[in-house]
């Protein structure tokens, strides 16, 4: 198992949050296929204000650039990114065109 940690801003406005939201509370079937079928097998997403922060495990051989390629080629989830990128804006660290950003661990409790 891999464990990622990813950020990504909302648009800061209430009325947008509720609808982004509610996006989240059912799904698209096609989306959690698509998601599961990269190797996602957690995915949860917080939220604190506008910022959000996603937690993925995944499989061992599960990597972005392959999960990219899957997203490209699937017209549901271009759609669905679409859709979202309405509600969202990227963190001051994303790069261009980079939407949820990987976040780097700088520390663990020691066992």
């Amino acid at each position: 198992m891999k464990r990622y940690c990813l950020a990504l801003d909302l648009v800061d406005d209430e009325q947008m949050i509720k609808e982004y939201e509610a996006y989240h509370e059912h799904p698209r079937p096609e989306i959690v296929k698509s998601i599961r079928d990269a190797g996602v097998t957690v995915m949860d997403i917080y939220r604190a204000g506008n910022r959000l922060f996603m937690i993925m495990e995944t499989e061992n051989d599960f990597d972005f650039d392959t999960k990219n390629a899957m997203d490209a080629a699937n017209p549901k989830v271009q759609e669905w990114e679409a859709l979202m990128w309405k509600y969202q804006q990227a963190i001051p660290a994303a790069k261009p065109g980079e939407k949820w950003v990987v976040m780097e661990q700088i520390f663990k409790l020691p066992i």
